[in-house]
């Protein structure tokens, strides 16, 4: 293993990939040593966003504009974003943790495996119930997937207990975790995985997700049944 970890978050475009990025920062930077790579077609307005958020200090951010199909730079030509990273490494090298935002893709987009170690992948229940069930390489393979804004179910008619049990259905033992990144509910959980994959003592993916019983019971899980009772 490298003597960093590289993580990619793909997802459509709103869901809230720069957000995640912004609350993994806020709760981890002052543990680790990390930087932030984003891919934006044309412009550079994730990593402005994050800058302005201060999310990291000053440099660990870093825009790249792919001027073309967000897909290519993660998956087919890498090199700008290996360039960025070799880059980002040089100015920070202790850095434990590079994030490579993907620009708004599609359910099918992927990062190849040459750029990062892990995949988490972003989807907002705003899109859809029916996107777990749609599937694609995101939503079945990614290490984890985020469904964010569980707060506005009951106005999209989106029975969360059903998108559970799709997601359940569609992604088999890889974990999942509920968020309502403007609250905080779930980062938590997120980034105790990411911290499950640093360390000697590291917690084998598997054992952190033993099964879906422990998510089910959680606070996290009855947080969003309170939701279907609205219903």
């Amino acid at each position: 293993m490298s003597d960093w970890i590289k993580i990619g978050i793909g997802g459509p475009v709103g869901s809230g990939k720069s957000h995640l990025l912004l609350r993994i920062c806020e709760t981890l930077r002052d543990k680790y040593s990390m930087v932030v790579i984003t891919n934006d077609i044309y412009t550079r307005e994730d990593a402005q966003f994050l800058t302005n958020q201060k999310a990291l200090e000053q440099g660990r951010i870093m825009g790249v504009e792919t001027g073309g199909c967000p897909h290519a730079a993660i998956r087919d030509d890498i090199s700008l974003n290996n360039d960025a990273l070799m880059m980002m490494k040089k100015k920070f090298p202790d850095a434990k943790l590079a994030f490579i935002e993907s620009g708004g893709d599609n359910l099918s987009a992927t990062f190849s495996p040459d750029l990062v170690d892990y995949q988490i992948y972003i989807i907002d229940v705003a899109q859809g119930g029916d996107i777990p069930r749609k599937g694609g390489i995101g939503i079945a393979r990614s290490d984890l997937l985020v469904v964010n804004k569980i707060d506005l179910a009951p106005y999209v008619e989106v029975d969360l207990a059903q998108m559970e049990s799709d997601i359940l259905a569609a992604r088999g033992p890889l974990g999942f975790v509920m968020t309502n990144l403007k609250i905080n509910t779930g980062v938590n959980v997120v980034c105790h995985w990411i911290e499950s994959l640093l360390g000697d003592n590291m917690i084998e993916k598997e054992a952190f997700w033993a099964g879906k019983p422990t998510l089910q019971s959680s606070t996290l899980h009855h947080h969003h049944h309170d939701h279907d009772h609205e219903h």
